[in-house]
């Protein structure tokens, strides 16, 4: 499941492998724990090279239970830290280095591995899982992400979250490694004018029919 911030899949993501029992993985977690991490570490995150020099040094694990997602980073939890706005703005510049890329992918798919798991992100129906049995793309029309984030955080500005959104969506788009885009063959879900539940039995309904297919 792919798509831009605030588009709704993660919330998504996490419902529909609850409600199937799948394992669930939400892989923008792993991408802010490395930004965590260099923050931390006083790496300069606008130099690739000084990115990539370290990138070997974090250990991220993922926890893959729907109901309580955990990202421990060097053995410490950090999903509160990894939520936070310096992170949240500076995790595309980190994202966008080449062997941050890498070293997450082959994570990712260890934790893929034989299946059973709603995966979500930004390449994961391009890059890490493209023989995925169903690849969705979720989008929504920008101000109705920007509302969504602004009522998640429970403050900030509609018209500064929406134009940060917009930013984001830029870098993610444009980067050489492993953009965001629509993947080859994924249905494309525009979760504008429905509610979280009834997005939640659309991608259900799909998972559903298709194992009956298959």
């Amino acid at each position: 499941m792919d798509g831009p911030s605030g588009s709704g899949k993660s919330s998504t993501a996490r419902g529909v492998a609850h409600t199937l029992g799948l394992r669930y993985l939400d892989t923008g977690a792993q991408f802010r724990a490395m930004t965590w991490w260099m923050l931390q570490h006083g790496i300069d995150i606008d130099d690739p090279a000084a990115v990539a020099a370290v990138v070997d040094q974090p250990v991220i694990e993922s926890g893959t239970d729907p109901d309580h997602p955990t990202i421990t980073l060097d053995g410490v939890e950090v999903s509160t830290q990894i939520r936070s706005e310096p992170v949240v703005a500076a995790v595309s510049a980190v994202a966008a280095v080449p062997e941050v890329r890498a070293r997450l992918l082959q994570l990712q798919r260890d934790i893929i591995g034989t299946g059973g798991i709603v995966v979500e992100g930004r390449d994961i129906g391009s890059v890490v899982w493209p023989e995925a049995e169903i690849r969705l793309y979720v989008t929504a029309d920008a101000a109705a992400r920007a509302a969504r984030r602004t009522a998640e955080a429970g403050l900030g500005d509609v018209a500064a979250t929406e134009a940060d959104l917009l930013r984001r969506d830029a870098i993610d788009s444009s980067r050489a490694t492993a953009p965001l885009v629509v993947p080859e063959g994924a249905e494309h879900l525009d979760t504008t004018p429905f509610t979280l539940e009834e997005v939640i039995a659309i991608v259900v309904e799909k998972v559903t029919r298709a194992a009956g297919d298959n």
